[in-house]
């Protein structure tokens, strides 16, 4: 005789099929409802019946119908996470984190990649809204031409912006405290020396892109009054970084500033090729701390972003407006980032310190 959730074919075969409800029910000796109680968690059940129904679900091997339970609570459990491009290596440590935060809480992740494209980030949000999503996370490729799509689904679901914002009124958002960030390499950099600066940041109205080279410009202008002649501009890319050193270095700067990790570990390899000593010609700062600028020569100096925290903060806002108990205004939360200082901006290698920057701060759009 099979036990539930087996049964033998023509051939004699043992076919698995599903454990349902019932056979805990008759294994345990307790009816449906107070098993559907126990293993829903929905309301008190006395500690030894509670022990009898999970006994008998574990040796039976029940799984619970996930689409049947979407159906009753018309939740799918699931949440989406929309991100420009998943090879930019700060958005993968990003997306983990955000994983295993949603699969500790019982719910799962779709991720959806948008390759930087405003048309396709915003196709990508309606297909995960037609999977009946229960929130969305979003990356926003970009401040301005992302920002019509992502206010459209947060008028429908849930949702908090990730890492980048599309402005003020449109939704929570959560990142890193780009102007302190900033203002920690400018302040490292001018101890130890350096009075020539050179800027290498990303074209477009990104938010990172425009909030990092503002705040670069305004702090740099009273160490440098030139410093803004040495601005270049490309994308968020290791080619880009290569490319840039070609049209600053005839400056000769003694410092060079990047907006991300991936465009200073290309302006580390240019400038290794042509033969240029680092640090000490120039030193390089990057921002993000990826896994890369700690392999990079020399070690790359740079702006850490605390991914496991931003995650953290971003589904804490996601909860609160799923459970309704969300503020009515928008709320914009700006996390403490912290320098790691490497090779790459001093006189020799040493071991990685770290200087924190300014406190979390939540603010109401």
């Amino acid at each position: 005789m099979c036990r539930p959730g087996n049964r033998a074919d023509r051939r004699g075969r043992t076919a698995v099929t599903e454990v349902t409800l019932r056979d805990v029910a008759r294994a345990s000796g307790c009816s449906v409802a107070t098993v559907s109680r126990v293993l829903a968690g929905t309301r008190p059940v006395g500690a030894e019946t509670a022990r009898r129904v999970r006994a008998a679900a574990e040796s039976l091997g029940y799984r619970p119908n996930q689409v049947a339970r979407a159906l009753r609570s018309r939740s799918t459990g699931t949440i989406g996470l929309v991100l420009p491009q998943i090879t930019n290596p700060f958005f993968p440590s990003l997306v983990r984190e955000v994983e295993h935060a949603l699969h500790a809480g019982g719910r799962a992740l779709l991720l959806a990649d948008c390759d930087d494209d405003p048309r396709t980030e915003a196709a990508r949000i309606t297909a995960l809204l037609d999977r009946q999503v229960d929130a969305l996370l979003v990356i926003p490729v970009d401040e301005t031409h992302s920002r019509a799509a992502v206010e459209l689904a947060a008028a429908r679901v849930p949702l908090v912006l990730l890492d980048r914002s599309c402005g003020p009124g449109v939704a929570d958002s959560v990142a890193v405290d780009n102007a302190a960030g900033t203002a920690l390499v400018l302040e490292h950099l001018t101890r130890t020396g350096r009075r020539r600066f050179c800027f290498l940041g990303a074209a477009g109205t990104a938010s990172t892109a425009v909030e990092r080279r503002m705040a670069y410009e305004a702090g740099v202008a009273a160490l440098d009054p030139l410093a803004s002649e040495r601005t270049e501009l490309g994308d968020f890319s290791v080619e880009w970084g290569r490319a840039a050193v070609d049209r600053i270095w005839p400056a000769r700067p003694d410092a060079v500033v990047c907006a991300n990790d991936l465009i200073a570990v290309g302006a580390l390899q240019r400038l290794g090729q042509l033969g240029v000593d680092v640090p000490g010609e120039v030193a390089v700062t990057g921002f993000d701390d990826i896994p890369m600028a700690s392999l990079a020569e020399p070690n790359l100096t740079t702006v850490r972003q605390p991914a496991a925290q931003v995650a953290a903060e971003a589904l804490r806002l996601l909860a609160e407006r799923l459970d309704g108990g969300g503020a009515e205004a928008y709320r914009a939360v700006r996390l403490s980032p912290q320098l790691v200082v490497r090779a790459s901006s001093g006189p020799r290698a040493a071991a990685p310190t770290t200087i924190p920057g300014s406190r979390t701060s939540e603010e109401h759009q």
